[in-house]
């Protein structure tokens, strides 16, 4: 007999502004304990040093997350120059100092990054990166002073803008696709430089379709708590903390939708396979798409649409 999980249903997105000197697991663990949910989990985790936007996905959104983990990203970064540590950023230990060039300015780093960092490039991420290795993470080998082989990877980085360049610190602004270390590209531009260069500050800005202005810092959210007092009715608690929830199909709300008739739903719900009508050649472009029944607007789930037009269901709602 399965155990039941501890706590209330809790189904939908709160996108968290991650404070500094925790990890992503611990903030997400807070928020959970605030809300009171069965199940939660995050997207795309923020090393303890950086701050921002980490969509905290409840219940039946956590079907859609790999949408956010797979998303674009946009993150402002603080490069130190000069200064080479053991991780990479501000918690490790300066292993190395070397003068900057002479006479360096804001248009020769914005030149550098332009020509050898945006576009296509080849990444290999830092050993003390979430990446996995026989299961382990390779942070924890790193800790260790265990070194292993990363492979590098492509990723596309859509732009870099030098927003700011003051003695030995450059700011910048870097839109990004999945699988983009920060700390990997400050590194190499330090090393490209000749002086090396670790992340100072880092922040995500955006993740996918969720944008810096929407997100909720955690003490904010605590105290939203606090002000709401002991005395208060847990009902009337978890129905505020729920308002600030964002749809479980939100990750996937830029995706073509079709809708269903009632008997169509019924069809998919029973697990049978559903057969769309299309006039020849008009199939949606994309074969992912957003199922909604049309008598009630519920969104169902996603699914793909073969060449005969039947929908091959992906990730369904709970239907209980």
């Amino acid at each position: 007999m399965a155990r039941r999980a501890k706590g209330r249903p809790v189904n939908g997105i709160f996108l968290l502004d991650k404070p500094g000197g925790i990890s992503s697991n611990r903030a997400l663990q807070i928020v959970k304990r605030l809300y009171g949910a069965a199940k939660a989990g995050h997207t795309g985790a923020l090393d303890p040093l950086a701050t921002g936007m980490l969509p905290l996905c409840f219940g039946e959104a956590t079907k859609f997350s790999q949408f956010l983990l797979n998303a674009d990203k946009r993150y402002i970064t603080t490069a130190k120059l000069g200064q080479r540590t053991d991780t990479s950023d501000a918690d490790g230990q300066v292993v190395e100092e070397r003068p900057l060039p002479e006479n360096l300015t804001l248009e020769q780093i914005d030149d550098l990054l332009q020509s050898q960092f945006t576009g296509l490039i080849t990444q290999v991420p830092s050993m003390f990166s979430a990446l996995k290795h026989n299961g382990q993470p390779l942070y924890k080998l790193a800790r260790q002073g265990i070194e292993v082989e990363v492979k590098s990877r492509q990723i596309t980085v859509y732009s870099i803008d030098v927003l700011d360049f003051r003695g030995d610190e450059v700011d910048l602004d870097i839109r990004c696709s999945k699988g983009t270390y920060i700390r990997s590209i400050v590194q190499d531009m330090g090393e490209m430089l000749g002086c090396g260069a670790h992340v100072q500050m880092l922040r995500r800005l955006d993740s996918g379709p969720y944008k810096a202005d929407k997100m909720m810092p955690l003490a904010d959210l605590e105290q939203l708590v606090a002000d709401m007092g002991s005395d208060a009715e847990p009902e009337s608690i978890q129905k505020r903390l729920d308002e600030l929830l964002l749809p479980s199909w939100s990750p996937v709300a830029d995706t073509p939708e079709v809708q269903l008739t009632e008997s169509q739903t019924r069809t998919l719900c029973f697990g049978q396979t559903v057969v769309l009508d299309f006039p020849s050649g008009e199939n949606p472009a994309e074969p992912l798409i957003r199922i909604i029944d049309a008598d009630s607007g519920r969104f169902l789930g996603i699914g793909e649409i073969d060449e005969k037009g039947h929908i091959l269901p992906r990730r369904l709602m709970s239907t209980q």
